[in-house]
């Protein structure tokens, strides 16, 4: 495997995506105020694959809305491409943990979906799609609708969906977290195999810390809620890389090491509110 250089996290003018003491609150309904991030700082390079850890419910998905442009901040920048975020940004393609598959619509059509609706003609959507298919390993199985395709198979069309489009700017809200274990490492490393060499950057969010370290260039950990960014984990891990072969090297366990000792505080502290708020 080759190695590939690390650098360090990238300043303002050089990132892809910028947050700056970003803040977001939302209103209760006794309208008071629930703050769900507050003072984040974030950098993401092009190229670069970021991934986010945090205990549940710390804030991460909301991190993941205000560059989307889903979310608007409350307080604090957030811009992608050097341009404020006010909308969502062209470029963004993104993944969640449900599939957005279309049940009436078969496998090659969910795929050229995305291209028709960026105004793409018919005919050469359905072959990029034909493509990504093959891309994805789905070929054989073009006229099958969703309810017909395993967890695994339903992941591969959603994957497709986005990457089609090809985005600079790639959104991954847990999208493997309802798999088993061995589907999940099938998919991360078709992720990898997919993404390398696009060009695109990544901000995946995950509860699995294995994941985390498998599939980044750094690991940003959070802070239990409100959360802000506690610590940034640079992977120096050779690419390309097979999940199933370094999960268990050295290298890779003093990194899972280093994660979980930064983390650890986190998930207590959110442990022992939970208790305290059934008390």
């Amino acid at each position: 495997m080759n190695s590939q250089i690390r650098r360090p996290e990238p300043d303002d003018a050089e990132a892809a995506i910028v947050l700056r003491r970003a803040t977001k609150r939302f209103t209760t309904r006794d309208r008071g105020a629930f703050t769900a991030i507050v003072d984040v700082d974030l950098q993401v390079r092009a190229g670069e694959f970021v991934t986010i850890v945090g205990p549940t419910g710390c804030g991460k998905s909301t991190t993941l809305s205000l560059v989307s442009g889903l979310e608007a901040a409350s307080a604090g920048e957030v811009s992608v491409n050097g341009r404020p975020v006010s909308g969502i940004p062209d470029g963004v393609g993104y993944m969640f943990q449900t599939d957005a598959t279309l049940p009436w619509k078969n496998v090659l059509d969910n795929i050229a979906i995305g291209l028709r609706y960026r105004g793409v003609g018919k005919s050469e959507a359905v072959e990029r799609a034909r493509d990504w298919i093959g891309r994805v390993g789905l070929t054989g199985f073009e006229d099958r609708y969703p309810h017909q395709l395993s967890g695994g198979m339903r992941k591969r069309v959603a994957m497709a969906q986005t990457l089609i489009t090809e985005p600079s700017l790639l959104l991954m809200d847990e999208p493997f977290g309802a798999l088993d274990v061995q589907t999940r490492e099938l998919m991360q490393d078709e992720l990898l195999r997919l993404w390398s060499g696009s060009g695109a950057a990544v901000v995946f969010v995950t509860h699995d810390l294995t994941e985390a370290i498998a599939l980044a260039d750094r690991v940003v950990v959070m802070t239990a809620g409100p959360a802000t960014v506690k610590d940034s984990i640079p992977v120096d891990l050779p690419r390309p890389r097979k999940v199933e072969e370094i999960r268990l090297t050295p290298e890779f366990i003093e990194l899972y090491k280093r994660v979980w000792d930064s983390l650890r505080e986190e998930v207590e502290i959110t442990r022992a509110r939970g208790a305290s708020n059934v008390a």
